[in-house]
């Protein structure tokens, strides 16, 4: 019986154009109220731009935020996991170091700071994710510790830019979920790892989970259930690592995959 049921959101739940279909998902809510089915968006996105992204009803939702970096429930954080502040900074340096036009979005518990050099094309694109940005001269004016590191590069050299922070992988986790984006959290925290806590803090084992997601820092999130979906749009290692295949984020299949599979255990 499915209890627990956790989706990234770009690429995912959310389609092409970064919006989802809101009279299906209000059906899929309540489905899942009325078998008591508790429902987990896990993305990259911040945990505030998840809230304004799925307006009231997310307050009942566990939100795992800011590349499952912390859980968020009833309007408390009941888990963060963070980047010791030196270490963020360490790390934003190296970054900095490396030829190119990348940007880097240093997160910490309160905002998501950028350079106020970048690029108006570029802050845009940052608040698709991020609802509370505050722009800075330099990244050493940030005193607070960190829970996570994004970098994106428009020319999709992340894969490159990864060989470069090998000097920090025994300090944080950092994947690069796509050519374009790397994210770097806490050593050992990533959506596996804080969705067995969730699973932990709500009495739910795999057998009892459904995860979807497409991205490379969703193939963790495939070891979490036994029924895990990697959608049609999404990559090769996310597809090898799920039990399953959905339809692609453009046709709704997150929703339309759990309402089918409610229906079928509403009459078991």
């Amino acid at each position: 019986m499915i209890k627990l049921i956790i989706t990234d959101m770009d690429g995912t739940f959310l389609n092409s154009r970064g919006d989802y279909n809101r009279a299906l998902f209000s059906e899929v809510v309540s489905a899942m109220a009325q078998q008591g089915v508790h429902f987990a968006p896990c993305t990259g996105k911040q945990v505030d731009r998840v809230e304004e992204l799925l307006g009231e009803e997310s307050a009942n939702f566990w939100i795992l935020g800011d590349s499952a970096t912390r859980i968020k429930h009833q309007g408390r954080y009941v888990y963060q996991s963070l980047l010791p502040n030196r270490l963020g900074l360490a790390i934003i340096a190296q970054l900095a170091s490396v030829p190119g036009s990348h940007i880097t979005i240093a997160c910490t518990p309160e905002f998501a700071f950028i350079r106020e050099d970048i690029a108006p094309h570029l802050k845009e694109l940052v608040r698709r994710s991020y609802s509370k940005v505050k722009t800075v001269g330099d990244f050493n004016e940030i005193n607070a510790d960190f829970v996570k590191i994004t970098v994106y590069d428009e020319q999709g050299r992340c894969p490159d830019i990864r060989g470069e922070l090998d000097a920090f992988n025994d300090d944080a986790y950092i994947v690069v979920s796509e050519k374009n984006w790397i994210d770097i959290a806490n050593a050992g925290v990533h959506k596996g790892s804080t969705v067995a806590r969730l699973q932990a803090l709500v009495g739910v084992g795999k057998h009892e989970t459904l995860v979807f997601g497409d991205g490379l820092n969703d193939v963790e999130l495939m070891g979490c259930a036994e029924l895990s979906f990697a959608m049609r749009n999404g990559c090769d290692e996310t597809k090898a690592a799920a039990n399953f295949i959905a339809r692609s984020n453009d046709e709704d299949a997150v929703m339309h995959t759990i309402l089918q599979l409610l229906a079928l255990q509403c009459h078991d």
